[in-house]
């Protein structure tokens, strides 16, 4: 199945450099360029790629901005991977909180972002493992003291779907999850489309920050060792 990918970056030679990065993947085809969040956001409503790699400082309408209109549309079906050169936290909060399905540094090599477009576009979230952890503990730190009751936002979940969702949390894949609980990765994913559903998350990122915003995660669970056969760190997936 090819994956449709949209790019939206106000530097013409950045898009140029990421549409040849990204079609070099057999599995991956460009559809559109944008050059600001405005057009990003048409674009996205004109092409419905199943990814839109998204610059965070633009002129007109930030990235932010845009993946926020993006992600409120109940018809959206795109997952948005934001892109920037910065590390700073707050634009990764700001990501998180429009709605993102993963945060990447642009200077991450070509198989890591081809695997991340991967995840995002099936359902997965990513985090470039060199902020993860950090990012993850400080947004659990800081949604913790915004946070409403837990007794008026809390979804039903099973005991299960809170153990599962708590080491998505962690940073464990599919497999990791079913050998931690001694569960085939067929139940783990069975499980999974019951948090999605009843969380109303889009992607399993997202759920793991509704899970922050109601407590159901807190900072001391986080331990993020995501990687993969290589050895290297991987997306979660």
């Amino acid at each position: 199945m090819t994956i449709t990918v949209a790019i939206a970056d106000d530097q013409k030679i950045v898009r140029a450099g990421l549409t040849v990065l990204l079609e070099g993947a057999p599995d991956v085809r460009v559809v559109g360029e944008a050059q600001d969040g405005h057009e990003a956001v048409a674009l996205v409503r004109e092409h419905r790629p199943d990814v839109i790699c998204m610059d965070i400082r633009m002129p007109g309408l930030d990235g932010i901005s845009a993946t926020r209109q993006i992600t409120a549309d109940p018809e959206n079906t795109t997952g948005v991977l934001v892109l920037t050169t910065f590390e700073i936290d707050d634009y990764v909060f700001g990501a998180l909180e429009a709605g993102a399905s993963g945060f990447m540094l642009k200077g991450a090599d070509e198989d890591l972002l081809i695997g991340s477009v991967r995840s995002v576009a099936r359902g997965d979230g990513t985090l470039d493992q060199r902020v993860t952890r950090r990012v993850l503990t400080e947004f659990a730190n800081r949604t913790s003291a915004q946070r409403p009751p837990a007794a008026e936002l809390v979804v039903p979940l099973t005991a299960r779907e809170t153990e599962i969702l708590t080491l998505l949390g962690e940073g464990l894949s599919t497999q990791e999850i079913a050998g931690r609980l001694f569960v085939e990765p067929t139940t783990v994913k069975y499980h999974v489309a019951g948090i999605l559903a009843k969380t109303g998350a889009r992607d399993r990122l997202q759920a793991v920050v509704w899970a922050f915003r109601n407590g159901v995660i807190t900072a001391p669970t986080l331990g993020v060792r995501v990687r993969g056969g290589s050895g290297r760190d991987q997306p979660v997936r």
